[in-house]
């Protein structure tokens, strides 16, 4: 707030006006200073109860909540009472000491939750280098958590280096390879209202799993109408094909069928599908895993395509021309019915037309008349 001195007017001004304008500075000042906020947590449907610092418990307050006064039913004595608060009930809330709004006390409410136990996952996408862990909470506490990790193998910890995306997750160096002694990874999630976590132990072999194969491809062969080739390449984050090979599994459907058909393929990174329906739309798929430890990778992204299909022969216009020369001459069309009419005047001609009509029907079956 700015306060603007004015030049002294030639006209006395009371000094009662002095008065109330340094009571209303000070009450402004008292209520927008900036005393040092407390952080309260409140667990969700709970009853929170906030004093109003060291003030009497009988002394006249008025407490605010993000600047907003608070109905008086809100309060006993000085305290300040909320009933199974939910999440709207956060936020900043300050209490002023009797008509003077001297603040007393402020305080930043926070709603939310203990965590539940959290959901914990190792895995090894560029075996033989190492792994990395991951987590998450099945559901939200609305306020601050912490995780802490822990890894254990052969009774040493091993370092968890944790990433700086996704947050959620670490990554641990392999020690020693082919070690017959199992992994225990610890995670502990806390926060202001409660903590939990989970255990997890596993062989080293057993949390490898590739991620999908990438940059797959299929093509329609030509002059093949049930064929398609299908291409892809190893993930890029396996750092040794030759070492540690990867098998693969393929599966394909038309769109029109739900039914997937599988091919597992034990080398290469290609594969002719010779059963396709001619001039059905495909949907395809890769998936691999090492040829000895761990599990099948997700499937790779969809890629579709559709087997060669003959293109349509169009006639020529020479063609075209004798088809249809041919088809003018040896067509017979049929004249024109000559209408009959019934009257005695148009009687001599009718049988006129009569008479030419029979002529050239007898003529074309090769009939003369004597």
């Amino acid at each position: 707030m700015d306060l603007i001195l004015l030049p002294q007017m030639a006209y006395p001004v009371p000094a009662a006006c002095y008065v109330v304008l340094a009571t209303a500075l000070v009450v402004y000042a008292q209520r927008h200073s900036q005393p040092e906020s407390h952080v309260h947590y409140a667990q969700l449907g709970s009853n929170v109860t906030v004093p109003c610092g060291s003030v009497d418990q009988d002394a006249p307050v008025t407490w605010t909540a993000n600047s907003t006064d608070l109905d008086a039913s809100l309060l006993n004595g000085s305290r300040l009472v909320l009933q199974s608060v939910d999440l709207s009930h956060s936020g900043q809330y300050s209490c002023y000491e009797g008509s003077s709004w001297h603040l007393k006390y402020r305080v930043n409410l926070k709603v939310g939750l203990p965590p539940k136990e959290p959901v914990l996952m190792c895995r090894s996408n560029n075996y033989p280098n190492g792994f990395y862990c991951s987590w998450h909470l099945p559901s939200p506490t609305y306020i601050p958590d912490t995780f802490n990790i822990t890894v254990m193998h052969d009774s040493k910890e091993i370092t968890c280096e944790k990433e700086a995306a996704p947050k959620n997750r670490c990554y641990i160096r392999y020690l020693h390879l082919f070690s017959s002694k199992k992994y225990k990874v610890t995670l502990t999630v806390a926060n202001a209202l409660g903590s939990n976590s989970t255990t997890i132990s596993f062989d080293e072999f057993a949390i490898v799993k590739p991620d999908p194969p990438e940059n797959v491809v299929a093509k329609p062969i030509s002059s093949n109408a049930r064929r398609l080739l299908v291409t892809w390449q190893y993930p890029s984050s396996w750092p040794d094909p030759d070492s540690f090979p990867l098998k693969f599994f393929l599966r394909y459907r038309p769109l029109i069928i739900d039914q997937w058909q599988h091919v597992e393929l034990t080398d290469g990174t290609s594969h002719i599908i010779t059963d396709a329906y001619a001039g059905k739309e495909y949907i395809i798929q890769v998936a691999a895993k090492d040829n000895e430890i761990g599990t099948w990778s997700d499937w790779s992204v969809a890629v579709h395509a559709t087997p060669w299909t003959e293109e349509p022969k169009h006639l020529t216009t020479e063609a075209q021309g004798a088809e249809t020369t041919t088809a003018s001459t040896s067509a017979f069309v049929v004249p024109p019915t000559t209408r009959i009419d019934s009257s005695d005047e148009a009687g001599s001609d009718g049988a006129a037309a009569l008479s030419v009509l029979l002529g050239l029907l007898l003529g074309l079956c090769g009939i003369h008349l004597i």
